[in-house]
């Protein structure tokens, strides 16, 4: 299962599991559809940040369930 550090594995309408700002200190995964990409950059050690379908919440990805 790809780990969401590598923009190219995830798509708009992927499933992902993410952790949001708010959540960092404890890693509480949110899950959810990805609405938009927001990081430019090829990869990101911490994941690449997403905007969600539900609720327009923006996060890191950990995990990407389905592409």
């Amino acid at each position: 299962m790809p780990d969401g550090k590598l923009r190219k594995d995830i798509a708009p309408g992927a499933l992902v599991d993410v952790v949001l700002k708010c959540d960092q200190p404890t890693g509480k995964l949110t899950r959810g559809h990805v609405k938009r990409i927001l990081t430019k950059s090829p990869n990101h050690p911490h994941g690449i940040k997403v905007m969600l379908e539900e609720g327009g919440a923006v996060g890191r990805v950990q995990a990407i369930i389905e592409q």
